[in-house]
């Protein structure tokens, strides 16, 4: 539906004119400004009562502050947690503050109390604030005035102080008063069989917008609240069901609009507790703002009708016409509604004055009924109430009601009368089971009932009568059991909830422990127990118990779990369950998966497929890309549609239009290519008689669409904001009149390819083509993968040098859950990496000590610290990881790899971390103990700050941090040496025998039969005196007094020589496999001697499985290690100076030389296998071949291939790499799995995204093919033809 902007300001500034009027009906004394009357001053005696009084003197009536009539205030008899002190204010009041002082003159004064409030002196409710029970700080001596001003106004007429705590050196004393105003309203009746209906003027709604709101009271958990409907079938319903409020709302038929049938938001939590609860719905041209006391859940209501299509009758407390929306079995409401309006007319006040727009269906009252239902709460696993036996009579009936949510709990017990046995009924796995057990055997085991720890109300029904006992739950009959038992039970006293103990052992001992929740209604021998004259000592006995008020709260609303957390509770604390939604910790808050593939390149990993969360701990989940980590890593996210697609009989009016969709959402890409130093994408474009730019009218004829849904017209390595090919940037397009080589528009095929590497406007969402319509017209065209390098956030650092420096931020927003993380690396004893303050609240960051980290911080409930002790120093100048995360139930700190240490929260204190200064980074407010050294990568809540920029105009502090080596180095494997970078390191593999970023990649190649590989040292040595390099000195005599070889390999052929070292004195080294495949070292230091042989003949060595060597000479010692098994040593004879060498042979030695008989054997064939990461003290002389062999003075013979025979799988590692082996099965069954998937994703796909393509486009794996048959053929230019397979 479309509205011009003046009649949307004009619904809005109704909407905003309706709401305040609601405000000003539902208090007339809603200037909250000037609620602060003093409300109890002018009551008179009779208004104040109490649990007790010490003396006539000390009664409540004297309870007023500032007076000294009586005793100077209220003292109870006994000082204990059972006392209270209640006013009533005659009428329901707004109550906006409180204030308490001690007795006047003694030293009997209150230190904290709990404020409860009720609207009938019965079903009293604790005052709340912060989602927590909060205990009020009292009074610290006998005459000074506490004032507390209510963080959200009381709406009731009777209010209760019950002190927790008191002067331990007097008795509890208190005088109070409390302020506040005149609260008016509006309330109406209903007994659950009647309805009242409001007919409305149509002329004066807009069908734009709607307000309705209401409170409304009942002890139902079901029943319907509104009722408003149309004729096709659409309606709008709010209905409790099981104490939650549900808002339903149909947009359309649903046999004509399945998809659209209904949206159906659940809000609130055991509404049914006789309480006044607030409701308020917005619905404004389809937004609707669902609100049930202080939650809202904002949402669109879909559908094909711009705005709901209803009747003008609203119905309130149920469904006045049944069946007619179909729906038999809702209940009507019982209970009370307060100031109902709607679009600020005042439904009650109308049927109040018989207005006609009122239907009244049965009877309604103009009063709210309080039934007079007394419950009691079980505080705790100790609480118990003890209640008089049936004694003398021959049967036992007991029922009751109960709630709670935990799965365990004893609910009632009694001894048998003159015996050692008895009954227990209790709670196991959210069952009621019944045990009855004499002289310690259980004589009957039944259970009835299932799910009863859900929160709501259950009933329970007991009956043992002439042996048969029978149990019943929730009054059905599908829900009980019976059994027979052979005795006769009777009982003198029943145990609610728990057993007293005496001593150590208690009266009733069961494994399920005693009762948390509420009872109510309890009844024995169809009598129904006085709770009331059992909280005045009438009769009776109990401990820890709150009576006359259902304590149960709700701790999974609001839910605490993030991240779609599932979360379950018991009465004192929640759980959350964080399986598959990619977080871990207490609330689901903090990512199992790292950033970025930047930052598990780091921790070692190497290339493949994982799961990446860019925006840490926020909103955004984590998706799978894979992460090609060469010398940059690359971050490689595909889409749905990677073939070559040729496009035919395209034109303006009926366009080629392809969606691209990936493997992640549009903010999950933004999110990443935010954190990217540099993000590409390649997009080639075929045409033939196909242009991209009309330029008789200078319109696009074909485009693309990105992140932003902006429309580009440049194409691939050209520029934004230039309608340019890169060929047109370059000058070098077919046609020098025009920017693209496809608008040259000739008949035959020609291309715009390259790479799009603008970020803001990655990745390609959408492609248009609309110029393939003309004879012999045709286009094609082909999307690469997004590939983003880098994480510009992971060097992101910043050097503190003095101890007053510091960088400072914006607040630390992180009231609920907050998460802290950054490498550190200093020299320093202790400072502070990161402080923010509130007036009271504060969070801190700090090294204590070299072997201490602190986390510290306070949300209301006084500091509490989390401590971390590394047994090894951390101010080694070495980077060192900090993780710190505060929630609502617990803090914890990690530093490195050590243990995680953690602190529970209380589990009903304040939990709101507010802050409100600068957040200070290095350093604290105060300047004292600043941080000296390095922080990097600083993230809090997800969120990187940029240090880097902020240390640029901050004294003090300096932009980035070198040395990373001293950290990473480590990284840097097989020889290869740490390089630092301003952004982090390399690894220089130039003397290693390995390649790739840590030098861990092996460089193998096959030799054939006759191949010979020879490095000549004496060029080297040339090469190493003319430089000044650390090697010129290392051989700079020609002489080796000792050797450091490694190689691997793999053949089924012997003998052959594997390695071949000669010298200018006919000294040499051979390593050759016999011909009974066993390893043979031979050492020839002495021209005058025969050569040292050493054999390693534990099993044939020519099994075709690769075999790792390790020889090691230390002038006359020689050690061989086979397959990192034992390492063998032996003694050389021939000498300890390897004199003159002159070159290294691999393969085949094809100069003459003066060997013995066993070489010349084994050189005769030379070596048909693999050869691999061959390394001679600092000469790689493999990767010298393969790599430099144009400037290394290498000579190559034969045929010789580089290959990855040298890596291990499955089939050819040995049996001291079974791990490795298995390792690698799982990781080639994943890939199989993943590229399976993929398969059937693109079938799927391309049924799904055929409907977006004309009739004349072909999306085959051929057209790529057949297209690059037909290029040949004409013999176009080469082209750049990338491919990303995974």
């Amino acid at each position: 539906m479309n509205v011009n902007m003046d009649s949307v300001t004009e619904i809005f500034l109704k909407l905003l004119f309706i709401l305040s009027v609601h405000h000003q009906h539902t208090a007339v004394a809603g200037n909250k400004y000037n609620c602060d009357d003093q409300l109890v001053s002018a009551l008179p005696q009779s208004s104040f009562s109490s649990s007790s009084e010490l003396s006539s003197s000390h009664s409540p009536g004297f309870a007023r502050l500032n007076r000294r009539e009586g005793a100077g205030g209220w003292s109870p008899l006994v000082s204990n947690k059972y006392q209270w002190l209640q006013i009533d204010l005659g009428e329901r009041t707004e109550i906006t503050a409180v204030a308490t002082q001690g007795g006047y003159g003694s030293s009997d004064w209150v230190t904290s109390y709990l404020l409860m409030f009720s609207d009938s002196g019965r079903n009293w409710k604790q005052y709340r604030q912060e989602e927590s029970i909060w205990a009020f700080s009292g009074n610290t001596n006998a005459d000074s005035v506490v004032y507390y001003k209510l963080q959200h106004s009381i709406k009731a007429r009777f209010l209760r102080f019950i002190p927790l705590d008191w002067n331990p050196n007097g008795r509890i004393g208190m005088r109070i008063e409390v302020y506040g105003c005149t609260y008016r309203s509006e309330v109406v009746g209903f007994d659950g069989k009647s309805c009242l209906i409001y007919t409305f003027n149509k002329k004066l709604i807009n069908a734009l917008k709607d307000v309705i709101s209401l409170k409304f009271k009942t002890m139902q958990s079901d029943g319907i609240l509104l009722h408003r409907e149309g004729q096709n079938g659409d309606h709008i319903t709010m209905e409790l069901t099981k104490g939650k409020l549900s808002l339903l709302i149909n947009l359309g038929d649903t046999k004509t609009h399945p998809s659209n049938a209904q949206v159906n938001i659940t809000l609130g939590s055991l509404l049914d507790d006789q309480h006044w609860h607030s409701v308020l719905i917005e619905h404004f041209n389809n937004q609707v703002n669902f609100t049930v006391d202080k939650h809202t859940h904002h949402f669109h209501a879909k559908g094909e009708f711009s705005y709901l299509d209803l009747d003008y009758e609203l119905s309130f407390g149920g469904i006045p016409v049944p069946g007619k929306s179909g729906i038999l079995s809702r209940r009507n409401f019982h209970g009370c509604f307060e100031n109902i309006y709607y679009n600020g007319v005042n439904i009650i006040d109308l049927a109040r004055r018989h207005k006609s727009q009122i239907y009244i269906v049965g009877n309604m009252s103009f009063s709210c009924l309080e039934p007079q239902v007394v419950p009691v709460t079980f505080l705790s696993s100790s609480s118990f109430l003890a209640l008089p036996g049936t004694s003398g009579q021959d049967e036992v009936f007991v029922s009751f009601q109960f709630r709670t949510w935990n799965k365990e709990g004893l609910l009632l017990s009694s001894k048998l009368h003159h015996s050692s046995g008895g009954f227990l009924l209790y709670l196991s796995d959210g069952r009621v089971k019944i045990n009855l057990h004499k002289t310690g055997r259980v004589m009957s085991d039944i259970a009835a009932g299932a799910g009863l720890n859900n929160g709501q109300w259950h009933s329970v029904s007991l009956s043992i009568k002439r042996n048969r006992i029978s149990l019943r739950v929730d009054n059905d009959v599908t829900s009980s059991a019976h059994a027979f038992i052979p005795l006769q039970i009777y009982s003198d006293v029943f145990y609610f909830g728990g057993c007293p103990s005496n001593g150590n052992t208690s009266e009733c001992n069961t494994s399920s422990g005693g009762f948390q929740g509420c009872m109510r209604l309890i009844s024995i021998g169809n009598k129904a127990v006085d709770m009331i004259s059992i909280q005045q000592n009438g009769f009776g006995n109990f401990s820890d118990l709150q009576i006359d008020l259902c304590g149960i709260t709700d701790r999974c609303l609001p839910n605490y779990c993030e991240h779609g957390g599932e979360c379950s509770q018991s009465w004192n604390s929640f759980h959350c369950n964080c399986a598959n939604t990619g977080y871990r910790g207490a609330t689901c808050h903090y990512p199992i998966y790292e950033q970025s593939c930047e930052a598990y390149k780091h921790r070692g990993n190497t290339s493949g497929f994982y799961n990446i969360d860019s925006d840490g701990s926020g909103p955004l989940g984590p998706f799978l890309v894979y992460c090609n980590m060469t010398d940059a890593t690359w971050t490689i996210i595909q889409h749905n549609s990677t073939n070559l697609t040729r496009v035919k009989s395209a034109n303006r009016e009926n366009p080629h239009t392809v969606f691209f969709k990936y493997s992640a959402s549009l903010d999950q890409l933004q999110a990443t290519i935010n954190l990217a130093d540099h993000c590409e994408q390649e997009l080639a474009y075929y045409c033939k008689k196909s242009r991209l730019l009309d330029k008789s009218d200078g319109m696009p004829l074909s485009w693309w669409i990105g992140r932003t849904n902006e429309t580009h017209t440049y194409w691939g390595g050209s520029l934004p904001a230039v309608q340019k090919c890169a060929c047109g940037l370059e000058g070098s397009c077919i046609d020098s009149q025009h920017y693209c080589n496809c608008d040259a528009d000739r008949d035959e095929w020609t291309n715009d390819t390259g790479f799009l590497s603008y970020k803001d406007h990655l990745p390609v969402t959408e492609i248009v083509i609309t110029d393939t319509d003309r004879p012999n017209s045709e286009a094609a065209y082909k999307l690469g993968p997004l590939l983003c390098r880098g994480d510009r956030t992971f060097w992101n650092s910043a050097s503190f040098n003095t101890e007053t420096s510091y960088l400072h931020f914006p607040t630390f927003h992180g009231e609920l859950s907050a998460d802290v993380s950054f490498f550190f690396k200093t020299t320093a004893s202790s400072g502070v990496f990161l402080e923010n303050l509130g007036i009271q609240d504060f969070i801190r960051i700090e090294l204590q000590s070299p072997s201490e980290v602190v986390f510290s911080f306070d949300v209301g409930n006084g500091p509490s610290e989390v401590i971390v002790q590394s047994r090894h120093s951390l101010n080694d100048n070495q980077w060192h990881y900090v993780k710190a995360e505060r929630n609502v139930k617990e803090a914890s700190l990690q530093i490195d790899q050590l243990p995680q240490r953690s602190h529970s929260a209380p589990p009903d204190g304040h939990i709101r971390l507010q802050l409100n200064s600068q957040l200070f980074v290095g350093g604290t407010a105060s300047r004292q103990k600043g941080f000296l050294g390095c922080i990097r990568s600083l993230r809090l809540n997800g969120m990187a700050l940029d240090l880097e920029e902020r240390a640029k105009i901050t004294p003090g502090v300096e932009p980035g941090c070198p040395g990373h080596c001293s950290s990473y180095g480590n990284l840097c494997h097989n020889g290869g040496k740490c390089r630092e970078k301003y952004s982090g390191f390399s690894c220089d593999c130039s003397f290693s025998a390995y390649a790739g970023p840590f030098c861990k990649k092996e460089i193998s190649a096959y030799f054939w039969t006759g191949t010979s590989v020879t490095y000549n040292f004496q060029e080297y040595y040339t090469l190493a005196k003319n430089s000044s390099s650390h090697a010129s000195s290392f051989y700079a005599d020609m002489t080796l007094t000792r050797e450091e070889i490694t190689f691997a390999f793999r053949t089924t052929r012997t003998p052959s020589l594997l390695l071949y070292v000669s010298s200018f004195y006919k000294e040499y080294l051979s390593v050759i496999l016999t011909r009974n495949g066993s390893l043979q070292v031979r050492y020839k230091l002495d021209s005058h001697q025969d050569p040292d042989v050493f054999s390693i003949t534990f099993k044939s060595m020519a099994d075709g499985q690769l075999q790792h060597v390790k020889i090691n000479r230390e002038e006359e010692k020689l050690f061989v290690e086979v397959n990192q098994k034992e390492r063998m040593k032996f003694i050389l004879s021939s000498g300890t100076e390897f004199n003159a060498i002159k070159s290294l042979t691999l393969g085949k030695i094809l100069e003459n030389s003066d060997v013995d008989e066993e070489t010349m054997k084994a050189n005769s064939q030379g070596f048909v296998g693999c050869l691999s990461s061959v390394q001679f003290n600092h000469i790689a002389p493999l990767k010298a071949a393969l790599h430099h062999s144009s400037s290394a003075p290498v000579i190559v013979k034969g045929r010789f291939t580089e290959s990855n025979c040298g890596t291990l799988t499955g089939a050819d590692s040995t049996s001291s790499e079974t791990t490795h082996s298995f390792a690698g099965v799982i990781a080639v069954v994943i890939f199989i799995l993943l590229c399976i998937t993929a398969i059937a994703i693109r079938i799927y796909k391309k049924s799904i995204y055929s409907k977006n393509e004309t009739k004349g486009s072909e999306n085959e794996d051929s057209a790529e093919s057949a297209l690059k048959s037909e290029l040949s053929m004409q013999n176009t230019a080469n082209e750049n033809q990338k491919e990303y397979f995974f």
